[in-house]
């Protein structure tokens, strides 16, 4: 007998209804065609883009598809912002932008300037990152799982760094030959 789900289910352990498991299903395919087809996208933008252009047309895509996402779900009245929430809002906007955009246009230059199994590995070091502010800012509690956990994480980096092997960079003569078209 497999331990494996055969639906989904919702958060009080009871299984969801067939359409939703559907729906369900339908997102996660979505999520990975459209993750998936950014890093496409990024592959090019590297090579033609600045790093604070790119991270910017990806920030500005993405908050317009949204936009026009809640706008389909919930109906025109779905993007106003009622007065007394303009704070937290614009808050939540700063803090968005700041972190993402720095932390973007950083992974954008990596890419660009170093080997891809060490850029890679800010996908683990971002929940270490969130745990430890989480900590400080709201006081969350560090378990010993968390701390363990967070062990994982490093070591795991440190054995990716440790074990990178320098690019190997051609001669100027041979790299010069190799830009020359054929037969001149």
């Amino acid at each position: 007998m497999s331990s494996r789900p055969t639906s989904a289910t919702d958060a009080t352990g009871s299984p969801a209804p067939p359409a939703r498991t559907a729906l369900i299903w339908t997102a996660l395919a979505l999520v990975y065609l459209f993750w998936g087809s950014t890093y496409l996208g990024i592959r090019v933008a590297v090579e033609s883009l600045p790093p604070l252009t790119s991270a910017a047309m990806r920030f500005a895509a993405a908050g317009l598809v949204l936009a026009l996402v809640l706008r389909l779900w919930r109906g025109p009245g779905s993007l106003r912002v009622p007065p007394r929430r303009l704070g937290s809002a614009a808050l939540v906007g700063v803090l968005l932008l700041a972190g993402s955009l720095i932390a973007f246009t950083a992974y954008v230059w990596l890419l660009a300037h170093a080997p891809i199994s060490l850029v890679s590995t800010y996908a683990y070091v971002n929940p270490a990152v969130a745990v430890a502010l989480g900590a400080l800012l709201v006081a969350e509690p560090v378990t010993a799982q968390v701390l363990l956990g967070g062990a994982v994480i490093v070591a795991g980096v440190a054995v990716v760094v440790s074990t990178e092997r320098p690019r190997r960079t051609a001669p100027a003569a041979v790299e010069g030959a190799a830009r020359k078209p054929a037969g001149r």
